[in-house]
């Protein structure tokens, strides 16, 4: 392996140093676009879902609890996706593995919950083998999924939906898929924290670093 050289702690500091200008900028770059975020125009949801739930049925109005603020985790569970039907997708596994406690959501006026196409019994049993606390509701009877571009003619796909509550008008703010959701993933942050990276094929590391295509290590955490 082509390993990082060997340096003096300060030779080392003044590299890190170096870098920590950059990673500084980078961050005062996100702060910027979020502020952009937060300005989106929003949009209006008029049609009327029906999601099951373990307590019985409710709209798009009743997922919020009564909070301001609603985020909703569309996780791949559906008939063609890997370990289906008493599994769900993988790589949505392990990004709700890293969801903490919903408190401190819930403290800013924010909710946070999981739709999924797969029947309500499907996702509790699965819920109940990976020891999750996230709420999760079944959109099967509804077009939700369709109607939010996560069910398309090309198959299953995951997302992350934002909406605000105005008294008991839904607007939806913000959606977004594919690699913005890594920040989901402690995993991924803590890895490219290390000399090693994610050890996937994509990445820039030295020439020796040990890599694999990307996902084929992913497993739910008790397939290990």
């Amino acid at each position: 392996m082509n390993y990082p050289p060997i340096v003096s702690r300060e030779e080392w500091q003044r590299a890190r140093d170096r870098l920590l200008v950059k990673e500084k900028a980078l961050t005062r770059a996100k702060d910027a676009l979020a502020a952009e975020r937060r300005r989106l125009p929003m949009v209006p949801i008029e049609k009327h879902y029906t999601f099951d739930g373990p307590n019985g049925k409710l709209s798009l109005l009743d997922l919020f609890e009564g909070r301001l603020q609603l985020i909703i985790y569309h996780f791949m569970f559906a008939p063609d996706v890997h370990g289906w039907p008493s599994a769900g997708c993988p790589g949505c596994s392990m990004v709700i593995d890293h969801i903490g406690h919903l408190a401190h959501l819930h403290a800013r006026n924010t909710t946070l919950v999981l739709v999924s196409r797969a029947p309500l019994k499907n996702l509790e049993a699965y819920k109940q083998r990976m020891g999750w606390t996230v709420p999760w509701f079944s959109s099967a009877a509804t077009s939700f999924n369709e109607d939010f571009n996560v069910t398309t003619a090309d198959g299953e796909t995951f997302g992350l939906s934002v909406f605000l509550r105005i008294d008991d008008d839904v607007f939806q703010t913000y959606f977004t898929t594919d690699r913005a959701l890594e920040v989901l993933d402690g995993n991924f942050t803590l890895l490219d924290w290390t000399p090693l990276g994610r050890q996937e094929h994509w990445e820039d590391s030295p020439n020796g670093w040990p890599q694999s295509e990307p996902y084929v290590w992913w497993r739910r955490h008790d397939e290990y």
